[in-house]
């Protein structure tokens, strides 16, 4: 298969990162057949620095013509630490989302047997744990009409019915692939938008029978998260109360870099790791790249390549086991990788099975 790919590698630790998922990239290309063509471009605080926007027309572009993106990350402190700041890097990530028509984003959660140790959660509510959070992407808070000034300010907490819909027709497909379950996490007993999103759930339970499916409000699912995670089998819910969701399963996994995610939609659909761009780690070699691999073992699949992507994660998974590992999952004792000799293991691994 040819594939033709834009790769973003934004800011911090994403160009480390990025560098090792294309080589490992190439070694499933080169393993299997495939001819994969990377075409690079700007975006987030380097796109800035560079052009004055974060998402500029040239990287649209890029995107658009590529048969997928591969993202890294975005953000820089000069930015979080000046509220005054009129043009920001996450700005061009919620460009990006929004012009490419990426409103679903998917974020597969689930335990690796070796590193449950490192969750601050216990061991016997983890193992097991295994399942997916869709979160719409393009509205809510995050796009609604916004205004401040000294004295006020005000996010618009906006959803039509189109936008619902289409996520939710998304979340019980994946439910109907999976386990049959599905959870519509909400607020309706205070939110409008919330009850928008439980009557059109509703409306739409009888299209999919063999799909158990319930309603949970926010602050019951992010304690049900923690305390019950192998209840879950795909949890569908709306932007702002996903992207807080989302980071807190990284307490189930034990880190962060370990988690992948895809966003799909109307053009071309993109692959990123969950985490940040973590700046004060830029350049030092430290940063896990495996969740930016695993998010190239989900473009894969997503392409229907899974013996690729399966070849991807079995790799992952024997670094691991072999405590190849970067210094925040590392067991205590064990040799010190950064995030090139992690990459060029798994890199190794695949060449040789």
């Amino acid at each position: 298969m040819k594939l033709k790919i834009a790769v973003l590698s934004g800011d911090g630790i994403g160009p480390e990162i990025m560098k090792q998922g294309v080589a490992v990239m190439d070694a499933i290309a080169a393993k299997f057949g495939h001819e994969f063509t990377y075409k690079e471009a700007i975006c987030g605080a380097h796109a800035i620095d560079e052009v004055g926007d974060p998402f500029p027309e040239t990287t649209f572009q890029t995107c658009m013509d590529a048969d997928a993106v591969l993202f890294a990350a975005v953000g820089d402190p000069k930015f979080d630490n000046n509220p005054t700041a009129k043009v920001r890097p996450e700005q061009g990530l919620l460009a990006m989302r929004k012009k490419l028509g990426l409103f679903a984003n998917i974020r597969p959660v689930a335990t690796f047997d070796c590193l449950i140790h490192k969750s601050p959660l216990k061991d016997e509510l983890l193992r097991g744990a295994d399942f997916v959070v869709i979160r719409e992407l393009t509205g809510g808070m995050y796009f609604g009409e916004k205004y401040q000034d000294n004295d006020k300010a005000y996010d618009t907490d906006i959803y039509t019915r189109p936008e619902i819909e289409r996520i939710l027709k998304i979340g019980f497909e994946y439910a109907q692939k999976r386990r049959h379950h599905l959870t519509v996490v909400d607020k309706a007993n205070v939110l409008a938008s919330s009850r928008l999103w439980r009557q059109i759930a509703k409306e739409m339970e009888p299209q999919y029978p063999d799909v158990t499916t319930d309603y949970m409000f926010i602050d019951n699912a992010s304690m049900r998260v923690l305390t019950e995670p192998r209840f879950f089998d795909v949890i569908v819910t709306e932007n702002t109360f996903g992207d807080i969701l989302t980071d807190e399963t990284s307490c189930i996994t034990g880190s962060m870099g370990l988690q992948p995610s895809a966003s799909l939609g109307v053009h071309t659909p993109l692959f990123e790791p969950v985490h940040g761009s973590w700046p004060q780690a830029a350049g030092k070699n430290l940063a896990n790249p495996l969740a930016q691999i695993l998010s190239g073992a989900m473009l894969l699949e997503h392409f229907g390549l899974n013996k690729e992507g399966a070849m991807i994660r079995k790799a992952v998974d024997e670094s691991l086991l072999a405590n190849v590992r970067t210094p925040e999952i590392q067991v205590e004792g064990g040799d010190s990788y950064g995030t090139k000799e992690v990459g060029a293991w798994i890199v190794n691994y695949i060449q040789n099975a």
